[in-house]
């Protein structure tokens, strides 16, 4: 059976370092880091107190009051994402049944289940909301989002953990290649910037405690590092089949052409040490692709500012494409952003495909004392530019879950 081809034809972002594909690519490629102190609770009880916070996101430009109330911020964050993305890719007259929606999110609606929980403790269950559910439930942003552009095809939610939305970009290019879909609405959203998710995370001793220095805090692959810097966002890429885009004249920025996933099966929150679970996805996307390691130019890394984390990746890295690695642009776009967990992947791929557009990589910022054991070119502190014609995303999450992604240039 031969493989549809695979396009990318809109973009839409929404993120701690700026919202609109303009504004995002800005604040990547300025060097700078979007953490902060948290204003959205009093966090002083607690040893974590920064986070990356979007602090230019307006529901009212997307939804009337009335739909406000009754969506959790997380689908907020899709529906604005999403139609940015729709609008971008100048969509219009979709055939419902060949159109559909992926959606990957790590921990869904949190902020409706802390907040009706605390309803329900001190009101009694009558005064629970019966929009609590239907606000809450993982899979609900997929739903609002098909709802609102009348998408009747495959729709899906995939949760895992830090990969979701690269596996959630995934599925929605094998429905794609296998003839279920002509377009695939596909994308991540997360936020989770609360007390109890932070004091979970506080108790794994897992983010970073640089309270003092909050913008240099998000530090990948920096012998510094201490901790990933939670963030929240959102990100969608509309994907069609080469044919359909054409047939409509869509301008097209990539060509996605690989999907890779394993599972590391070692531990619920490390991953492998030697990284062999990330160095199978990312083995897998290149094989997926048909492609040499050596025509990869560029990968955005998962580079989560973990100790454990950057090493088991660079070692991946080197396992995979041997001497190239050395000759490849490594970076981890989470230094500017942060951690935005399950929509990490969705973001950071838009974010491979404008440093493919752009030519240039997005520096890994905060990188000031290179970690001995992580030596590879992180691209530190200021963008490069060079010759790119293929980029690969890579995404890991708890659980040992992974997914790596590979797009290109467009060649007709």
């Amino acid at each position: 059976m031969q493989r549809e081809r695979v396009v990318v034809t809109g973009m839409g972002v929404i993120s701690p370092v700026g919202s609109g594909l303009e504004n995002f690519w800005a604040g990547l490629t300025s060097g700078r880091s979007a953490v902060g102190p948290v204003t959205r609770f009093d966090a002083s009880p607690f040893s974590t107190r920064i986070a990356a916070e979007v602090h230019d996101f307006d529901p009212l430009k997307y939804l009337e009051k009335k739909e406000i109330r009754h969506m959790d911020r997380f689908v907020q964050l899709a529906i604005g994402a999403a139609q940015d993305a729709y609008d971008d890719a100048g969509l219009s007259d979709l055939d419902p049944d060949r159109a559909g929606v992926s959606v990957g999110t790590g921990i869904g609606g949190m902020e409706t289940l802390t907040d009706q929980h605390e309803t329900l403790l001190s009101r009694g269950p009558g005064r629970v909301n019966p929009f609590f559910i239907p606000k809450m439930i993982g899979n609900i942003a997929g739903g609002q989002v098909a709802m609102r552009f009348n998408l009747q095809g495959p729709n899906v939610t995939l949760v895992t953990a830090c990969a979701s939305s690269g596996s959630a970009l995934g599925d929605a290019m094998r429905a794609i290649q296998f003839g279920e879909a002509d377009v695939m609405l596909a994308g991540g959203t997360e936020a989770v910037l609360l007390p109890i998710s932070f004091a979970g995370f506080c108790a794994m001793k897992a983010m970073s405690t640089r309270n003092d220095d909050p913008e240099h805090a998000s530090r990948p692959f920096d012998q510094e590092r201490d901790g990933f810097v939670m963030g929240e966002g959102a990100g969608f890429l509309v994907l069609e089949s080469l044919t359909h885009a054409k047939n409509r004249g869509a301008r097209i920025y990539a060509e996605l052409i690989g999907y890779g996933r394993s599972a590391d099966a070692y531990h619920v929150v490390e991953p492998h040490p030697e990284g062999r679970g990330a160095a199978q996805a990312m083995r897998r996307a290149i094989h997926d692709a048909g492609i040499k390691p050596e025509e990869v130019d560029y990968i955005n890394a998962h580079g989560t500012s973990t100790m454990k984390g950057d090493l088991a990746e660079t070692l991946a890295i080197k396992d995979v494409f041997g001497d190239h690695a050395y000759q490849l642009a490594v970076s981890s776009t989470k230094s500017s952003t942060g951690h935005l967990l399950g929509a990490a992947g969705a973001v950071e791929m838009i974010a491979s495909i404008l440093a493919l557009q752009y030519q240039t990589v997005p520096p890994t910022v905060n990188l000031e004392h290179a970690s001995p054991d992580c030596d590879l070119n992180y691209v530190p502190n200021r963008p490069q530019s060079r010759d790119i014609h293929v980029v690969m995303s890579n995404a890991f999450g708890f659980g040992g879950q992974n997914a790596s992604l590979i797009a290109r240039e467009y060649i007709p």
